[in-house]
Formats: structure tokens, sequence, C-alpha cells
């Protein structure tokens, strides 16, 4: 069976939105399908709405897992202040000589899934060493489905996962194919991250890419020290909603950072496994972003 992966355009925005609040935990399954059955029409039923709106992961693979060009392996690291041990996909050029810059891959708030694996080998194909830490190592691993990975990754300590990759950026910056330079790209929950790296590791990371990442407050924003690439989906207005704040804290400090709102995209346009995902946004700020690390990592 060929995947056909629908548009954003093909759903009423009420229905995104509904998935949306779905996806990061504001809603339960319960209330999204009874609240999604006015969208039920034409024979489609809310469970088939919610399964069209979920990622097919067989459309994530811009650079396959067994493509040459790349060498991957899964590398294991001490997490003291976090949950002990952690594990994360190493990525890098096959024909790599020397050491690279390195760049944190930070996935959604549902573990390493295959989407944020391919994002970690795009990100080598780029030039660079990629680390992909996986917050749900402690509990199994990303378990294959995205909705189990969402309810294992709300069981974690919610003090520790932060500490987590923190301890990861910790590894891989003294890393023998790391030449030190760092940077940090997320996407939704990793988009937090991002932010949260760039503030707690000032004197490592030199540039963090967050995509529609929540903000941090005033006082944390004011101990960046490395520069800023920010992302944001103009439809995405429950995320959006901290930028003003988090934007007058960067001036105030004279943080280096530039910001792009894409016009008409939702939450997640990077994720092409989703209908939210839009081309046009997702190749251009993915342009953005490598020619940023390679602008700041230099």
């Amino acid at each position: 069976m060929t995947m056909e992966r629908k548009t954003a355009q093909e759903f009423d925005q009420e229905l995104l939105d509904l998935y949306d609040y779905y996806v990061h935990g504001q809603i339960d399954r319960r209330t999204f399908l009874q609240r999604a059955g006015k969208y039920a029409v034409g024979g489609l039923t809310a469970i088939a709405l919610l399964e069209m709106l979920s990622p097919q992961y067989a459309l994530a693979a811009q650079v396959p897992k067994e493509d040459p060009r790349v060498k991957t392996e899964y590398l294991k690291y001490p997490s003291p202040a976090g949950h002990g041990e952690m594990r994360g996909l190493f990525a890098k050029p096959a024909n790599a000589t020397g050491k690279l810059p390195g760049v944190i891959v930070v996935h959604e708030n549902r573990g390493l899934n295959p989407y944020i694996e391919d994002v970690a080998r795009r990100v080598a194909l780029a030039g660079f060493v990629a680390f992909a830490p996986d917050a749900l190592y402690p509990l199994g691993g990303y378990p294959g489905n995205d909705d189990e990975g969402r309810t294992m990754q709300q069981k974690l300590d919610r003090l520790k996962i932060p500490e987590d990759f923190v301890a990861a950026a910790k590894f891989l910056h003294p890393h023998a194919a790391c030449n030190g330079k760092l940077g940090v790209v997320g996407f939704c929950f990793g988009g937090a991250i991002s932010n949260t790296l760039a503030w707690r590791l000032p004197d490592i990371i030199k540039a963090a890419v967050p995509y529609y990442g929540g903000q941090p407050t005033a006082e944390e924003a004011a101990k960046i020290k490395g520069s800023l690439l920010i992302h944001y989906a103009e439809l995405d207005t429950r995320v959006n909603a901290g930028w003003p704040a988090y934007e007058t804290a960067l001036k105030a400090n004279q943080v280096d950072y530039q910001t792009y709102i894409y016009p008409k995209v939702n939450h997640g346009f990077h994720n092409d496994t989703t209908p939210r995902y839009d081309k046009e946004a997702a190749e251009l700020s993915w342009t953005r972003t490598i020619a940023f690390f390679k602008q700041k990592l230099a």
C-alpha cells in the first residue's frame, strides 16, 4: 500500500487545533474523539480522522538508515543529575576526516521516533556530528508509536528530563569526533529544550535553533551567550503567546537572535510525516538552519 500524505488544507483548522491540544496533553483521547465527531462526515469516523492526522513514519526517510553517506550508531552516556544512563543516536558523515562541529537534535514530546532519527542523519549529511538523545531510554526507549511514547514521556521525572539533555551536550562537546563547537536544534518539546540548553550551557552552546518551542523566563534568557535562530508557525497561537515576552528579554540582554514566523502554517510544520507538514516552510526553515549552523559553528 502506498502512503499518501494528507495536507493541512484538507482539514478544518479547529480540528487541527484539537489535534494539537491532544498531542500536547491538554485534552485526552476520549475528549478529542468526542469533539472531532462533528468533522466525521461522509463515512469517516473520529478514529479515522485521528489516524489521518497521526504520523506515518514510512514517509520519514529523506536520508534512509542504510544511506552510505552517513555513519550512525547508538551511544550510551551518563546523566548523573538526570535518569542515570541514557542513550542517543550518533550520526556523522561517512567520509569525515578530522573533527567537526556538533549538533544536539532534540525530539518532540514522544521520544526518539523515526522522523527525529532522520533529522539527525540530515544534520550529519550537512557536515556535522549529530547526537539525538532518547528521553524514553530509561523506560526502554521509543516504543514504536507516538501515543505510547507520549504516555511514557509523561511518566518520567519532569525535572530530570532537561538534565538528560544537558548531559548529552556535555557528552558530545568533548567527543573525539567533535571539535568542541556545539549547536542544538529541537522541535516542539525539543524546541523548549533547545532554549533551555542555550541558557543552561551558555559557554558551550554557540547556536540554538528552537522550532515552535516553549520559551524560558526573562531571568533565564538573560544568561544566553550564544546565537538563536527561532522558527514559529503563524497558526500556532499556543506557543506563540510566549514570544513577545521572550523577545523583550532577548533584546534587553542584547542576545544575538533571528526569528521567522512562517505564514499560514501549523505547529509541527517541519515534521514530514503528518498533515501539518508544510513543504515550503519546512525546506526554507531547514536551509536557514543549516546555513546558521555553518556560520555560527565555523
